[in-house]
């Protein structure tokens, strides 16, 4: 599971609200305006190709979720609390399933308003941090400014790495004036920065013995919100190993703010089960969760130890296919559970391709848009019954579909 290609959005993660286009001089300062208590949520999405020793090794997609709070503001810095989720397709093949989840980190920062961030060693995410940073000064188009930065890199899986791992470069910028972006005009400035470092040995399997990078970004800014309203990349990182093999992401990302209204999570809950009612949905229950709206399907049938749906699950699953439509601004998760049978890898395997059936299926209706469903496999981690009895394996085999807040 690649974890390099997450460090080309984050920053900009970091401060969307909504987009406006405000009237403006030409001369520009930027910097962050932190306000207690806003709520915003980001999406981002790269397309990358892999290589392993100069050879193409697959091309993926990664869909990110990134939730972020203003916590607390004073003298000009924001505490912000963030939640990131990133989840993976690969591209071009099965063009229309989802995106599987793959992991969720949480961080808390400080970042000031020229955008210079504290933040504990221990944390993850960001992965690019002081990116962007301002001069402090008024600027005229054409005018640029430097300023150092580092990435902070998750190698637990890839390379057995167990802490944070830091990667030093000097970011160059440029205010380029005015540009479009979907439609709406923004201020704009341009980063760019190159790395080349050979860097000491770190505790784990292996490690980075050379590091090649380029990273090319245009940021939209919202000089009234004092944060970004979009951004978009182009980058390589070539990482020769200690092992003697090369590997190397190439691709491109975007991300931008993603608005819902709040979601009273009580009131639909309760319109739901009314539905669910009315349309005598067998095994279907409705419950609050934390990430927003849960449909739990109860004893969904699939041909015995296997991801092959019966054909008559396909009428329940219209069936829920009306009330998702009823909630299109929402994306959603696609999680699947497994009773207490078997071996923990297979239960795994299983659910996750069970939860992707029923994804293809509401993607084949056009319930979604692959980039808007998540898929998630528990296994039998969260059973929701006794697996001592048949009646509480049944109920624990389920798919559940939960609307999400952010």
């Amino acid at each position: 599971m690649n974890k390099i290609a997450l460090k080309y959005f984050l920053f900009a993660a970091l401060g969307l609200l909504r987009i406006l286009c405000p009237q403006r001089a030409a001369a520009e300062e930027f910097f962050y305006k932190h306000q207690a208590g806003d709520k915003y949520r980001i999406i981002s999405t790269v397309k990358e190709d892999v290589y392993l020793d100069y050879r193409l090794s697959h091309k993926a997609e990664i869909l990110n979720r990134i939730a972020v709070e203003v916590a607390s503001a004073a003298g000009g810095k924001g505490y912000h609390k963030v939640v990131f989720q990133t989840s993976e397709r690969a591209a071009g093949i099965g063009a229309g399933r989802g995106f599987q989840w793959s992991r969720e980190y949480e961080s808390e920062f400080e970042r000031d308003r020229l955008g210079y961030i504290s933040i504990d060693k221990k944390y993850y995410m960001p992965v690019v941090r002081n990116v962007p940073v301002f001069s402090g000064k008024d600027l005229q188009p054409g005018e640029k400014w430097s300023a150092d930065g580092h990435e902070m890199h998750d190698f637990r899986d890839s390379f057995g790495i167990s802490d944070p791992y830091r990667i030093p470069f000097t970011a160059n910028y440029e205010f380029l004036g005015d540009r479009q972006w979907k439609g709406k005009t923004y201020p704009a400035f341009s980063v760019s920065y190159r790395i080349l470092d050979q860097p000491p040995a770190a505790r784990g399997r292996i490690w980075p013995t050379r590091i090649i990078g380029a990273s090319d970004q245009t940021v939209y800014w919202d000089g009234a919100l004092g944060q970004p309203a979009a951004y978009e990349e182009q980058f390589r990182m070539v990482f020769e190993l200690s092992n003697g093999r090369i590997v190397e992401y190439r691709g491109s990302a975007t991300a931008e703010i993603m608005e819902s209204p709040a979601m009273d999570k009580t009131k639909i809950a309760e319109e739901i089960n009314d539905e669910i009612k009315r349309l005598q949905i067998p095994d279907a229950s409705v419950r609050v969760v934390d990430e927003g709206i849960t449909i739990s399907l109860e004893n969904i049938q699939f041909q015995a130890d296997t991801a092959v749906m019966l054909p008559g699950e396909r009428a329940k699953l219209d069936q829920i296919t009306e009330i998702l439509m009823r909630y299109k601004d929402r994306d959603i998760l696609i999680s699947g559970h497994t009773a207490l049978a078997g071996v923990a890898e297979g239960r795994m395997k299983l659910s996750v391709e069970r939860a992707s059936v029923v994804a293809d299926y509401l993607i084949s209706r056009q319930v979604r848009t692959p980039d808007r469903i998540v898929v998630r496999g528990f296994g039998a981690d969260k059973p929701i019954a006794d697996n001592r009895t048949a009646e509480g394996m049944r109920k624990n085999r389920r798919v559940e579909i939960t609307i999400l807040e952010n």
